[in-house]
């Protein structure tokens, strides 16, 4: 595919936009931001009044200092895992447009929480004179609390501006075909380290029950990844499963739990497990703390024997020519 913007390339901005991550690991850094992670009304949806007490008074107090043991487990010299991989797909994504298409794109990482913040972002690309920019949010499954909270952030930034850029904005690439064949071939890399498990489980990140019964079409979306995925790979059906991650509350969310369900499992027969996480384009808390440690434990205190965790697609080749593809297609004759 030819691009028409070679000569004005410095006339657009790609923004990688993820989830977001405390400074540092600390009681203090987790609390900032847990504080605002959940006080947007698309993650919470309790009336903000009755949510505003019970999350400074009960979530924040009691989670915390526990929320902060757990970054510290994953924490590495240069930061939040999710930072740094988000910050080397950046780098990776820039390199490989320059390399194939001879032309030099602002490229930048930004989080709906915490630092680098959007606003902070969009404030570079404007004084670059940036008049086109394409929001990415790198959840290939589309959810309101998730890539509509991108949304809205961008919404609240850009109604202070007089000015605007003209905007793109990527929904979901739950569907492309190169997200399904970098998903598929992640895994058969990873049999080739290592032999087959007995049973192989997509583990997708939790949304209450009551989100999709509103219309949010992530369950689909994660179903659709996982079937096409397997379809790839060739499993029959009893090779393969879908689990739900990372509830929070009382209320009931996205069934079959995955803690629940690694729980059963060694009873049911199942002694070795490879687990992956379709939702997440970068290892952060929830797959390498949460999966890697904590659901590991689960399954071998369980009866099981061998539990692995199969890397998300961070910076692979294959995944930032997926990011490559998409950049490409909104960027053409824009």
């Amino acid at each position: 595919m030819t691009l028409s913007l070679s000569k004005n390339s410095s006339k657009y901005g790609i923004l990688l936009v993820n989830l977001g991550t405390p400074d540092e690991p600390t009681p203090k850094a987790v609390k900032k931001y847990l504080k605002a992670f959940l006080s947007d009304t698309r993650v919470v949806e309790i009336p903000p009044l009755i949510w505003y007490f019970i999350l400074n008074g009960i979530v924040l107090p009691l989670r915390c200092k526990k929320v902060s043991k757990a970054y510290a487990s994953i924490w590495t010299k240069q930061g939040s895992p999710l930072r740094v991989i988000g910050e080397q797909q950046v780098a990776s994504l820039t390199q490989l447009i320059k390399d194939n298409y001879n032309i030099d794109l602002t490229i930048e990482l930004a989080m709906t929480y915490g630092e680098p913040s959007i606003s902070d972002k969009l404030d570079l690309m404007k004084k670059k004179g940036i008049e086109n920019i394409l929001i990415l949010p790198l959840y290939p499954q589309y959810s309101a609390t998730t890539t509509a909270a991108v949304f809205d952030k961008l919404n609240q930034i850009l109604a202070k501006e007089r000015n605007l850029p003209e905007i793109r904005f990527v929904k979901d690439y739950y569907q492309n075909p190169l997200y399904i064949q970098a998903l598929s071939q992640s895994i058969k890399d990873f049999w080739q380290q290592k032999n087959k498990a007995d049973k192989l489980i997509f583990s997708f990140h939790g949304l209450p029950k009551a989100c999709i019964e509103k219309g949010d079409p992530y369950f689909d979306h994660c179903e659709y990844t996982a079937r096409e995925t397997v379809k790839a790979l060739g499993l029959q059906d009893n090779e393969w499963m879908m689990t739900f991650q990372s509830r929070f509350g009382k209320q009931e969310w996205l069934q079959p739990y995955t803690d629940k369900t690694l729980e059963k499992l060694p009873k049911k027969g199942v002694k070795s497990v490879h687990l992956i996480c379709p939702a997440f384009s970068a290892d952060c808390l929830e797959t390498l703390e949460e999966i890697s440690i904590e659901n590991k434990e689960i399954f071998i205190k369980a009866g099981g024997k061998a539990f692995d965790y199969i890397p998300a697609l961070n910076i692979r080749t294959d995944h930032i020519s997926l990011f490559e593809d998409i950049v490409i297609k909104n960027l053409a004759n824009w």
